[in-house]
């Protein structure tokens, strides 16, 4: 919402990221001015629960998971790229709740 103060949890967020965020956000939903607000509000919920080192962590795994062949095979099945991507995906699946319905 307009003039809102960020949470603590946003506040640890960069700048970039959250833009990053909102701007990916919006080309998938349409890039209207109820895009905007959705995913402002979805990038709250999500830095509220993933810190923003988790976050980093989990972008991270997801980007490397895109390589192919053998190497590629390495980032998927990591545990520990599954909980960071799985905490990651939970926190937006809460985000489609409260703020896409």
């Amino acid at each position: 919402m307009p003039g809102q103060t960020p949470s603590a949890a946003t506040a640890d967020y960069p700048t970039t990221a959250t833009a990053d965020y909102v701007f990916g956000c919006m080309a998938s939903n349409g890039n209207t001015r109820t895009a905007l607000e959705q995913c402002s509000c979805s990038f709250d919920v999500v830095a509220s629960l993933v810190p923003y080192d988790r976050y980093v962590e989990a972008s991270t795994w997801l980007s490397m998971s895109q390589v192919t062949g053998e190497k590629g095979a390495l980032f998927k099945g990591a545990a520990e790229a599954k909980a960071a991507i799985g905490d990651l995906r939970r926190a937006q699946a809460e985000a489609e709740i409260r703020c896409f319905e």
